[in-house]
């Protein structure tokens, strides 16, 4: 097949996503397909002549593989680099070479590629792509959002609100305790995210936030394990662990190599495990969510279970955790890729 993989885009999680669309560009040719990496900000040239034949250029074509740095990346220096400075979202001919494919994979991370923008634009314009649609996407992305629709479906989850720039309170009027989490309402990669355990700090993480997004998340802090589930087409798969070496699992320690210990089926009793599955199967279900997500999960000090959020376009970059989900079920990499590819497709069907 003819495929081209979408990565980059102007999201803080733009590097992650890059190394993903890298990482299944390789898998997809080693099963034997014509694949072109493409970041959909930047585009490919802006001449309409150099489009036949692009797919038997894909090598030329792809764009260059990048490095995920500890820091999230500056997204107006990113803007700058483009040559048309357009403020277009899709860069020269990307839409006419996501026409020209077979399918597009979804390797996009963060805001636009995970909340629905993309989706909804593909659905208009006949693309056929990977992973979940608009709707689905953007209530998962929206933290405020899916927390009340895991509220209203028995799913558990820490108690919090949601808070607007323009309507910030005082911790005094959260209603809430200390410690507390404050984070971006649509980020991802725990970017902009702080553990409170003063007033002091929660009015610094309240700006450190906001530098983000203009809504956040200020909710209830959950001490204990953290654990994440994987789910393809409804069934989930083991429950994998995640024990950062050093403080909470944040942008360094997702991405960094060695930052944490990762065991996967995670040590815990089988009655947990199931548990947790069902819940992430539930995530799934309930937001309308299709051919995969991955859902992070707390376990407190109890043992009682606490859904945080939904990942629609879980990380495939070399520590991320779906890849080893689906290894502990005897799925290797390139199988992973060409199952998201075959399920995704059947949907068009």
């Amino acid at each position: 097949m003819n495929i081209v993989v979408v990565a980059g885009g102007l999201s803080t999680e733009r590097d992650v996503s890059i190394i993903t669309g890298t990482q299944v560009s390789q898998a997809l040719k080693k099963a034997g397909h014509q694949v072109i990496l493409l970041d959909v900000f930047m585009g490919y040239s802006d001449k309409e002549e150099d489009l036949p034949g692009a797919f038997d250029r894909a090598d030329e074509i792809s764009s260059c593989v990048g490095q995920i740095s500890e820091e999230a990346p500056d997204i107006a220096q990113v803007k700058a680099m483009r040559k048309d400075q357009s403020d277009c979202f899709f860069g020269p001919n990307v839409i006419r070479l996501c026409q020209a494919a077979d399918i597009v994979f979804m390797a996009l991370h963060g805001e636009h590629g995970e909340n629905g923008k993309v989706q909804a634009a593909f659905d208009l314009l006949g693309i056929k792509y990977t992973g979940s649609g608009y709707f689905g996407s953007a209530l998962a992305m929206d933290k405020g959002v899916s927390k009340l629709v895991f509220a209203a479906n028995g799913i558990p989850t820490p108690l919090g609100i949601a808070m607007k720039k323009t309507e910030q309170k005082p911790f005094g009027e959260t209603g809430l305790k200390l410690p507390c989490v404050v984070k971006p309402c649509c980020g991802g990669s725990s970017i902009g995210v702080s553990i409170v355990r003063t007033e002091e700090e929660y009015d610094a993480a309240l700006g450190e936030a906001f530098k983000y997004e203009d809504e956040i998340i200020v909710e209830t802090y959950v001490k204990g394990r953290e654990f994440s589930v994987g789910v393809i087409s409804g069934k989930a798969l083991p429950v994998i662990e995640i024990a950062p070496l050093e403080g909470f699992y944040d942008y360094k320690n997702k991405y960094k190599a060695g930052s944490a210990v990762e065991t996967c089926p995670a040590d815990l009793p089988e009655e947990i495990s199931k548990k947790m599955q069902h819940y992430a199967e539930e995530v799934a279900r309930v937001l309308g969510l299709t051919t995969y997500s991955r859902t992070d999960v707390l376990l407190d000090e109890n043992n009682e279970i606490y859904c945080l959020e939904v990942n629609t376009l879980p990380g495939m970059t070399p520590t991320s955790l779906l890849p080893q989900e689906a290894a502990a079920v005897g799925m290797n990499f390139i199988e992973l890729c060409e199952k998201i590819i075959q399920i995704s497709l059947a949907k068009y069907c």
